[in-house]
């Protein structure tokens, strides 16, 4: 298997600013060897960590720490995509053996900032480096996120999350019809993680099923990949515990694809 979305950080360092104090249960250092000491007896042999910080230093750090760590097949890091040598800086990060894709953080950032033709020439330079694009997105940013993966289909983006329905809420039927226009476009995948801190106290699998059952017929099996958010999800559960719920939510059948075939199609591990 293979954790498609892990996190690593150290407080105060490489750019970290978040989390911040308020959310103590995650507000220390984690480290690459926490998180394989936790995923490897559950049968997960590696996993793809993803950027947490909007800076460069951030994504220097990840890949240092995926060069001292067998376990870590890949890196998704950070890139200022509107800045002027965003191109260069792309071109640069794509030499490192272990980078495989960048993510702005698009769920801070305006709903139509991935509208404006300034990120352009940064999508293109991944595109021809091999670069995949995560979108951290909440399901009002769908709607650009449509327009822009239209407007580059051959950029392999997924989306985190799966947009993080408001599932405490109980919000179901726009996203569903958003994330549905998404998956019509062959180009898009979507990742399984992050949704039992999206639902609150509704964080049970009943609450769940239904987000995911929308996600499995909408992309399948093989645009859909499993991530357990580490240490994120510690907020609302813990790793074995979510990939519990996520193997008991999941076919069968699309186990294979969902935890482990499509990331590593998806992000060349």
């Amino acid at each position: 298997m293979i954790d498609a979305h892990q996190h690593v950080w150290r407080l105060g360092r490489h750019g970290q600013v978040w989390p911040t104090p308020d959310l103590p249960v995650i507000h220390r250092d984690h480290a690459v060897a926490e998180v394989a000491a936790l995923a490897r007896p559950l049968g997960v042999t590696g996993g793809v960590l993803v950027q947490s910080q909007p800076c460069a230093e951030d994504t220097d750090f990840l890949l240092a720490e995926a060069a001292r760590h067998p376990f870590i097949l890949g890196v998704v890091g950070w890139a200022d995509l509107k800045a002027p040598d965003a191109p260069t800086r792309i071109a640069a990060l794509a030499a490192a053996p272990k980078m495989r894709g960048l993510r702005p953080m698009l769920q801070s950032l305006p709903v139509d900032w991935i509208a404006d033709p300034g990120v352009d020439p940064g999508i293109r330079a991944m595109v021809a480096h091999g670069l995949t694009f995560d979108a951290l997105v909440l399901p009002p940013h769908l709607p650009s996120l449509l327009d822009f993966a239209r407007r580059h289909p051959d950029l392999a983006l997924v989306i985190d999350h799966g947009a993080k329905p408001f599932i405490a809420r109980g919000e179901i039927h726009d996203w569903a019809a958003r994330m549905r226009d998404l998956a019509a476009l062959p180009g898009v995948h979507c990742k399984l993680s992050g949704l039992l801190t999206e639902a609150g106290e509704c964080r049970g699998a009943a609450h769940l099923r239904p987000y995911v059952d929308v996600l499995l017929d909408a992309f399948g099996p093989d645009r859909l990949m499993w991530g357990s958010d580490w240490p994120v999800v510690n907020l609302a559960g813990d790793y074995a515990g979510w990939l519990a719920m996520a193997q008991d939510l999941v076919p069968a059948a699309a186990h294979a694809a969902v935890f482990g075939g499509t990331a590593r199609h998806f992000y060349r591990l």
